[in-house]
Formats: structure tokens, C-alpha cells, sequence
């Protein structure tokens, strides 16, 4: 490599630079936003789901289907992914665990209808191929519930007539900055809690009637589980991009330290040989 093709080749290294390390600094701040928003989320989906277990642990008159188990014949896989890439290997660690749970239910006989939020998961399944019912995408870095509303009520609508036995959203799970796990959730049918308090058979007073407003919650919690998802697959995929964007600029520096390396070894072979010429015309004279 001549000293020209090395001192682009640093320029261009050096650029690059500035771009991840820039992007770093971007990806950062847009995870603490998410941050706080996925905090802010979380007391109202608490708070939620313990109302759902006591439910699901009561005897009321009258029983909501998404209570009901039934025999698997077809579920319903809820995948949340992101809009973008350049975030490691958050996506696909989370399609490997979907692509998995896919195959070890077709292998029992059972048929797999897909939801898929976000660009990247409509990218993947497109190649991979799929039997995809409904699709979100675009949501932005604030998305809204309103955003979600119309895919959730496909996958819903499709449990309650039947057509789906059991639904699962599959999402990443935000541990903390430098560590996101993908996560496989059953959404419906909802499961009786585990928690020994919510054991006691005891009920809520309805008014006016039970069938409205279970019907309602149980509605506004499907919404606040995917809501919830796709708030903290967003911080997962800020963090993980910030992370990513780190390793790009240190490996970026070390390379513009090879290559400057390279280059005054090369600068300094042809002053010696500069030298050396002119040492020996000057003999020669």
C-alpha cells in the first residue's frame, strides 16, 4: 500500500469515526427517554396484571373466553422487533427463539400465525417466509397505544372466534445497558397467578354488570402487555445500538492506529532510501 492509498485509507477510517461515535451519543440519549417512558409504563401494567390475577383465580358468573384453555391446533406468535438496525444482535437472537418455538410447534401439528411489529421482523419473515395476518410499522421513538390497536385486534379477534388457540408476544427484555435477552410471553389464555395471596376465592363487586367491564379490562390489558413490549423493546434496542456503536469507534481507533503505523513505517523506509540514493550519487561523483 503506497503512503497516498494509507493516508485516504486513515481520513476515511476517521470519518467513520465521528459518524458512530456520533450515532453513540444519539443512540444514548433516545435510551434514557425510553428508559422513562418504559418506567412510567410499568405502574399501570402492575397494577393491571394483579387485577388479572385475581380474576383469574375468582369464580364470577360469568367467564371471560380469554380465561378458557383450549386444545393447541393454532397459535398466534406476536413479534416485536425494531424499526432499524445498526443495534448488534438484538433482532437476531430474538428471531432465532421465534424461529425455534415455529419449529417445535410444527412439529407437534400445530399451525403458527404471525403478527409482526416493527421493520425488521416484516424483513426477516419475508425471506424466511410465514403465514403473516397483520403488520405495524413506523412506529417511531414515542409510540402510541393508538399505534397498536388495530394489529392487537386482529390476533384478538382471531382468539375469541376460535381461529386461534393460544397467543404469545415475543419481545426483548431490558436487564440493563449492556445485557438484553429475548423473551417469549403467553398473552392468552390468561393463567392463574401463582401468587399464593390471589389463592383465596373472593371476587370483585361489578357495576353495573360484570360482562362490561371485565370485557373492557381485559381489552386494556392485552393493549397495555403490547404497549409495554414495544416501550421496552425500544430501550433495548437503544441500549444495544449505543453499546454496538461504542465497539464500532474503539475498533475504528485502533485501526487508525495500525494504519498510521503502517504508514510512518512506510513514510520512514522511503527517507532511508532517499538517503541511501543520494548518499550514493554523491559517492559516485
Amino acid at each position: 500500500m503506497s503512503l497516498k492509498e494509507t493516508r485516504v485509507k486513515i481520513d476515511s477510517v476517521k470519518k467513520t469515526q465521528k459518524i458512530t461515535k456520533a450515532m453513540e451519543l444519539v443512540a444514548a440519549s433516545k435510551m434514557r427517554k425510553a428508559q422513562e417512558r418504559m418506567n412510567l409504563s410499568k405502574p399501570y401494567a402492575t397494577k393491571i396484571l394483579e387485577v388479572i390475577g385475581h380474576l383469574a383465580n375468582a369464580h364470577p358468573e360469568y367467564r371471560h373466553v380469554y380465561f378458557k384453555e383450549r386444545t393447541l391446533k393454532r397459535m398466534g406468535f406476536i413479534v416485536v422487533s425494531s424499526d432499524r438496525g445498526l443495534c448488534g444482535g438484538l433482532n437476531n437472537n430474538l428471531f432465532k427463539l421465534v424461529v425455534q418455538k415455529m419449529r417445535a410447534a410444527h412439529a407437534e401439528g400445530i399451525e403458527v400465525d404471525l403478527c409482526l411489529i416493527g421493520n425488521k421482523a416484516s424483513a426477516y419473515f419475508r425471506r424466511l417466509g410465514g403465514n403473516v395476518v397483520a403488520k405495524a410499522n413506523h412506529l417511531g421513538d414515542a409510540p402510541e397505544v393508538q399505534q397498536l390497536i388495530g394489529v392487537m385486534e386482529v390476533m384478538l379477534s382471531a382468539y375469541r372466534n376460535g381461529t386461534l388457540d393460544k397467543l404469545v408476544i415475543f419481545r426483548n427484555e431490558f436487564v440493563n445497558t449492556m445485557t438484553q435477552k429475548p423473551l417469549a410471553q403467553q398473552i392468552l389464555p390468561l393463567v392463574h397467578s401463582e401468587d399464593k395471596s390471589k389463592a383465596t376465592h373472593w371476587d370483585y363487586i361489578y357495576e353495573p354488570e360484570p360482562r362490561e367491564l371485565i370485557d373492557a379490562l381485559l381489552q386494556r390489558y392485552i393493549e397495555s402487555q403490547a404497549y409495554e413490549a414495544v416501550i421496552e423493546n425500544l430501550a433495548c434496542e437503544q441500549a444495544s445500538r449505543m453499546v454496538a456503536m461504542k465497539s464500532a469507534t474503539d475498533n475504528a481507533g485502533n485501526l487508525i492506529d495500525g494504519l498510521k503505523l503502517v504508514y510512518n513505517k512506510a513514510r520512514q523506509a522511503a527517507i532511508t532510501q532517499e538517503i541511501s540514493e543520494i548518499v550514493s550519487g554523491a559517492a559516485a561523483v
